[in-house]
């Protein structure tokens, strides 16, 4: 079982910064991939980065650039960093965890937290 806790949304301003931050605790040893999507209201929920176990990462076109997703394998945790925010960024972004034991592949979702980007 993984357990993901998201913290560091919040109110900021256009061109502020962000970092969020994605702890997991459980089965993390079986963790294959964790990324960060994100869904604003009335929108379907979208990819914004993820990070594979080798070491490669995606960025949704709208925020590369700006966003970098990394980790610390120490404390089983993935950051979000978010820079130059905009307020088109506003929306409940959600960490996401892939754990893989042989054919088992379980997903599993953090609990959300809003970002709101003001103008």
């Amino acid at each position: 079982q993984v357990q993901l806790v998201e913290s560091g949304g919040g109110l900021v301003q256009a061109g502020g910064s962000l970092r969020l931050s994605c702890a997991a605790s459980g089965s993390t040893f079986s963790m294959n991939a964790m990324g960060w999507y994100r869904q604003a209201p009335g929108k379907q929920r979208e990819l914004v980065a993820t990070f594979s176990s080798g070491g490669s990462t995606n960025y949704a076109d709208s925020v590369k650039g700006r966003f970098t997703i990394s980790r610390d394998n120490a404390k089983n945790t993935v950051y979000l960093q978010m820079n130059s925010l905009k307020p088109e960024d506003t929306a409940v972004y959600y960490c996401n965890a892939v754990t893989r034991n042989s054919a088992r592949v379980d997903v599993y979702w953090g609990q959300g937290t809003q970002v709101t980007v003001s103008s």
